[in-house]
């Protein structure tokens, strides 16, 4: 986690990822992140909110952001996070 804190020392940014899917180890990336995250001694510093994805092919896809709790815009990036999970999660039509 210390590079994650180090990103967050020099910006209120948000860090977003999502697990590689090519080698079908996503999920076990997803949980290797989760795992690092609610180890850390300084979660309560930041919000931190996961989600998965099936694709169209069925494949399940793991993102997440990681933000500051005070950061400014925190309540709109959440928001935004959770529009953007919704709409991805919608089958086409």
């Amino acid at each position: 986690m210390a590079i994650v804190y180090e990103f967050f020392e020099c910006s209120n940014t948000t860090l977003l990822y999502i697990c590689e899917t090519g080698d079908s180890k996503q999920s076990m990336r997803n949980r290797l992140f989760e795992f690092w995250f609610h180890s850390s001694p300084r979660k309560s510093d930041f919000a931190f909110m996961s989600a998965d994805i099936r694709d169209a092919d069925g494949i399940q896809n793991y993102a997440a952001i990681i933000i500051r709790l005070d950061n400014p815009n925190l309540k709109s990036i959440v928001a935004e996070f959770t529009e953007t999970i919704q709409m991805l999660s919608q089958k086409p039509e």
